[in-house]
């Protein structure tokens, strides 16, 4: 049974009624954050029940010891993990002595969560009956500012109902923090220094190990009635923690609120000697501005982003509601403005994959970034693996790769290798392909050659020197085989020969020579710089291309499809239709024993070589392909359903593209996999966008021009996105009879619109 407690809106998450059952839920899918930092969605008062506090900062993390029960060599040092900050949100309140706690409190009612995802923003309010039999009534505001990415700001007001009380609020910065996953219980933050300044506090700290220096800062302002009081605190410190107490008589029916403002600096982009004057600076802007100010710029930064990134769906709520949220996660995950950043599966929801880069990245994301920013910004998240393909070389000479071969981590946060999984670490080795295959991806949607021979050249060359050395020559088969994988399909460890992952080696060697070629040729002089530096041969180039044109790829003449891997026949072939629904997800319920000897696919193994390569095969091998794998596939990554939606929709199968679509736009929102507590499926969420532009609206690129093959799910009236291709933006309007392009732009584009030459005037609606 999936959660159904978010009440279906087009604009915003509504959660309607208090139910302890649901916190941990409703903390993780109203997070908020903004590229620089990010927070689950806790109460800013005290809350005694179960609760997952987390507030993270992007890019500070913490090597914990990697536990496992016997090492290996090449086995990674550490796993690397996103830190729960000092928690600067904290504002307890007490009235007439006694706490506000929902937990227990006597009655609550009224109770209403908004993440309002137009404009950028949680609330929160409800009445309720303390155990003094007090009531008072609750309404919160709180935003991470797109402009001023240190900072957040909270409006917490308190309006008694049945009598005159005192009210204290107490707002408060805790450094006494640690993570929900700690492998040894290790302490990871250092607290340097407590101090305050009038209403302002502040804890300096340092990470363990990796030395992040952060100051978190805090300032409050209360009001009466909405006009400010002149308050003197009351200050409680520790060595880890600072709060301030403003004490005030508040007569039935009149309001008392507090602003306050709080936040990071730190020293990836200060002088760590500066931070408390940083922060000061900071809390000034923020005061100068003060919270209505910097709720208006809030809105305006988020219409910024809709106004290039938003979805519409006409006809279908719930559907409307999905998009926009996974794009709302996205933007809060990653702006772009940092190469130094990379987005995270949970990003900053949850503490699970450690905060780290994945191959999601170049996988998923990648074209989401391209098609609804400026195309910087998918190139920043090229450079980051640039910037890391010296520990990418230094990660494959720990499992004994020689002569610069790269192979880049599953995991990581610097670059080095962090994955705690042997079978990941040292076998889920086409990730290194889903890199390259991100290189020609940007080439081909941006035009944008430039950053090949500049970076993205250096790194082709390491990823095929990589696959020539990992492949191996079988005399029987007499051809190259890659032994001892585990392809995308995580329900298979071991396996000799992944179709998908020799397919991506093959072809990251072609494209490689493709382009030492065309380098060599236009860019001489970026030739000879990289030539000196990775002292490259005609004898090694030979070696690629006899393994590239001599790859063994597994294939059965009776089904007439590749196959995942040479044992996959030799499974029990029992369709998921005839699973026990009690039985599912199997990944909760079976032994790994069984799920490694099972048919039963993860996520879209081989079905992804043929998304990522759909040009290289027919549409007759597509379906059969499909036909053959998806009866077997559970979808229990978040990465499956959106392949399995553009393919259906590729194939004409609209009922089950939608059913797919659905299941990825609404994974955390219904919690499909029953695992919402732990935080959302950030990377995945690039894949719901990409279900509709590339399924629903079938867009490619072909013969370096844009190409769309419209298609319409019948529970819909409508649908539109733009994109932004070569830096024209483009809108598209799909209706169940036509579809409508309308151009931005001062030059005249050229598109295919099911495969016929159409040429959109700007500013001019063309209709189909």
């Amino acid at each position: 049974m999936n959660q159904d407690y978010i009440k279906p809106d087009n604009w915003s998450l509504i959660e309607e009624g208090f139910d302890t059952s649901h916190v941990k839920s409703s903390e993780s899918l109203f997070s908020i954050g903004n590229g620089a930092m990010g927070q689950r969605a806790n109460f800013e008062e005290q809350y005694s029940g179960p609760t997952f506090q987390g507030s993270y900062i992007a890019g500070v993390y913490y090597p914990d010891k990697t536990r496992v029960g016997w090492w290996k060599n090449g086995y990674p040092e550490y796993f690397a993990k996103v830190l729960n900050a000092p928690n600067w949100i904290g504002i307890n309140v007490t009235v007439d002595g006694e706490p506000l706690d929902l937990f227990t409190c006597k009655d609550v009612e009224h109770f209403k969560r908004e993440l309002n995802m137009q404009e950028g923003w949680l609330s929160r309010s409800f009445k309720a009956t303390l155990q003094n039999d007090v009531q008072v009534e609750i309404k919160t505001k709180r935003f991470l500012s797109l402009d001023l990415e240190e900072l957040g700001a909270i409006q917490y007001q308190v309006t008694p109902i049945n009598r005159d009380v005192d009210i204290v609020f107490e707002p408060y910065l805790d450094g006494g923090i640690s993570n929900e996953d700690t492998n040894w219980e290790h302490k990871f933050w250092d607290i340097l220094k407590v101090s305050r300044e009038n209403h302002q506090a502040f804890i300096k700290a340092k990470t363990m190990k990796t030395n992040f220096y952060t100051c978190t800062f805090m300032e409050s302002q209360v009001f009466m009635n909405g006009k400010p009081l002149l308050i003197e605190s009351q200050t409680a410190e520790k060595s880890n923690r600072i709060a301030f107490r403003y004490s005030a008589s508040v007569e039935k029916g009149n309001t008392y609120s507090i602003h306050k403002f709080g936040g990071y600096a730190v020293d990836r982009n200060h002088d760590k000697e500066a931070l408390v004057t940083v922060s000061k600076g900071i809390l000034e802007e923020a005061k100068t501005i003060g919270f209505d100010g910097l709720l208006a710029n809030q809105k305006q930064a988020w219409q910024h982003i809709w106004e290039r990134a938003d979805i519409s769906i006409q006809g279908d709520v719930k559907a409307q509601q999905g998009i926009r949220f996974n794009i709302f996660h996205l933007n809060q995950t990653y702006s772009g403005k940092d190469s130094r950043l990379n987005i995270g599966p949970k990003g900053f929801t949850g503490e699970k994959y450690g905060g780290s880069t994945y191959w999601d990245t170049e996988a998923y994301c990648i074209p989401f970034y391209m098609a609804t920013k400026d195309q910087q910004v998918a190139r920043s998240l090229l450079e980051y693996r640039y910037n890391h393909l010296d520990k990418a070389i230094e990660n494959a000479e720990k499992l004994g790769f020689n002569n610069g071969a790269a192979l880049y981590p599953m995991v990581t946060m610097n670059g080095e290798e962090c994955h705690n999984e042997w079978e990941i670490t040292f076998e889920e080795i086409h990730r290194n392909g889903a890199i390259a295959f991100a290189i020609y991806n940007y080439h081909r949607y941006t035009g944008d050659y430039s950053y090949i021979p500049e970076k993205g050249l250096e790194v082709l060359i390491g990823i095929a020197r990589f696959w020539q050395q990992r492949a191996t020559f079988s005399e029987k088969e007499n051809k190259y085989v890659i032994l001892g994988v585990t392809g995308p399909n995580e329900y298979e460890n071991n396996v000799n020969n992944n179709w998908y992952t020799n397919y991506l080696a093959q072809w990251s060697i072609k494209y490689a020579i493709e382009n030492i070629q065309k380098v060599k040729s236009e860019f001489a002089s970026d030739f000879k710089r990289i030539h000196a530096k990775v002292n490259l041969s005609e004898a090694e180039l030979e070696l690629w291309k006899n393994v590239s044109e001599n790859m063994y790829f597994p294939y059965s003449e009776e089904h007439q499809v590749y196959l995942q891997q040479d044992g996959f026949l030799d499974k029990e072939l029992i369709s998921v239709s005839n699973l026990d629904p009690s039985e599912r997800p199997i990944n909760q319920k079976w032994s790994w024993d069984r799920i490694l000897r099972s048919p039963y696919i993860k996520q879209a193994d081989t079905l992804q070589g043929f998304y990522f390569f759909e040009d290289h095969f027919t549409i007759e091998e597509l379906e059969k392909h499909f036909d053959f794998y998806e009866p077997f596939t559970v979808h229990e990554s978040s990465l499956s359903p959106c392949v399995h939606s553009i393919q259906a929709a590729k194939l004409g199968r609209m009922d089950q593209a939608y059913e797919f679509y659905l299941r990825t736009s609404r994974l955390d929102l219904d919690d499909y996999n029953h695992e919402v507590h732990e935080g959302l499926h950030i990377t995945s969420m690039a894949g719901t966008w990409m279900s509709i532009v590339e399924g629903f609206g079938g867009m490619r690129v072909k013969n370096n021009m844009l190409s769309f093959t419209p298609q319409i799910p019948k529970q819909w009236k409508g649908y539109s996105f733009k994109v932004n291709f070569r830096n024209q933006i483009l809108k598209i309007n799909v209706g169940q009879n036509e579809t409508n392009f309308e151009l931005e732009s001062n030059v005249a584009l050229q598109l295919l619109v099911n495969d016929e030459l159409v040429t959109i005037e700007p500013n001019n609606l063309v209709t189909i």
